[in-house]
């Protein structure tokens, strides 16, 4: 369930930006949690057309929330440039989070990533075990095997939900795993895909459910990481007790499309879906700046003293994507 402190950290992080066809702001805030395991991304141009916007909530750790936000976009963008296919590039780019955490060179990264190595015990170590020595760095996107004491990784067993929404021309694609939620504002109504069932697929695996958890510890049936439960070598990577595996859904988009959001189960814990799109509604009419809106959706769930360990309590992280009309520009929208 985690630490929680005496008083919240109510500072926040938080990033505006935008181009010719959307503007996008975003907010992250600690809150009780004694740590942030929350990590985000904001692509305007991952490549020429093409947005990549991603929630990431860690639980055990922030490792792989970090690890995800430093590599998912450039892992799809790679997987996409051979396929031609987002829907197939971004399935296969979650699953490619998992191996890449594998070995001496996901040790270290995971190490590096979750502050249980010195930077420069790192560097040492990618000189010594990557190959070529330290010249690897220029092959990053290869992610060449490694040689070395932890060679044999089986991964962490911290994890991390993974929501991530990617615009390409008049599509939206939407690829989940785990309790982070993607919903989008058509006409003032939200938006969402429903959530497939899981526990055929852990029982089929040897799993069980009890209270609500995988195996009686892990909330979520889907997430990026927690390899303890992916170790059945008779069964691929999406039939394994809990898997990566994302439901990915594609969106066609309208002029009735107003806004995205993207948020993390500390959010959903304090509102649902209709009354997040209510509340930015409402805002829009007075708060400029995106990532205010968002600081003020953090404010409004932040749980009061006399209610911690309840809603309110966990780390919090929202991006919220606002679709530009024809007739708005970056500078018409900055003056207004």
């Amino acid at each position: 369930m985690g630490v929680y402190l005496s008083t919240p950290k109510t500072d926040k992080a938080s990033e505006d930006g935008e181009n010719n066809r959307l503007r996008f702001g975003l907010s992250s805030m600690q809150g009780w949690r004694s740590t942030m395991e929350d990590a985000h991304t904001a692509l305007l141009d991952l490549d020429k057309g093409t947005c990549f916007f991603g929630v990431f909530d860690g639980h055990g750790g922030k490792a792989v929330a970090k690890f995800c936000a430093k590599y998912l976009h450039a892992e799809t963008l790679k997987n996409d440039a051979v396929t031609g296919d987002m829907v197939e590039s971004l399935r296969k780019s979650f699953f490619r989070m998992d191996e890449m955490m594998q070995g001496q060179r996901g040790w270290r990264e995971i190490a590096l990533l979750g502050d249980k190595m010195h930077k420069l015990s790192g560097m040492i170590e990618t000189w010594i075990y990557s190959p070529r020595g330290g010249d690897s760095q220029n092959r990053v996107d290869d992610w060449a095997f490694e040689e070395g004491p932890h060679s044999d990784y089986p991964g962490p067993t911290e994890g991390s939900t993974a929501c991530v929404a990617v615009i390409r021309d008049n599509k939206l694609f939407v690829s989940n795993a785990g309790d982070s939620r993607c919903v989008l504002s058509r006409n003032k109504q939200d938006h969402k895909p429903d959530l497939a069932l899981e526990r055929e697929r852990i029982l089929e695996a040897g799993g069980f459910v009890h209270v609500g958890r995988v195996n009686g510890t892990l909330s979520l049936a889907r997430a990026i990481g927690d390899m303890e439960f992916k170790h059945n070598k008779f069964l691929p990577a999406e039939k394994q007790i809990v898997t990566c595996n994302p439901d990915v859904n594609v969106i066609d988009i309208t002029d009735e499309d107003e806004f995205l959001i993207l948020a993390c189960d500390g959010i959903w814990d304090c509102m649902t879906s209709q009354q997040l799109v209510d509340f930015i509604h409402e805002q829009l009419k007075t708060e400029t700046r995106l990532s205010g809106i968002c600081e003020k959706v953090m404010d409004h769930c932040l749980a009061p003293p006399s209610s911690v360990h309840g809603e309110g309590c966990d780390n919090m992280t929202m991006i919220l994507v606002q679709f530009k009309k024809p007739d708005q520009s970056p500078t018409a929208t900055s003056s207004s």
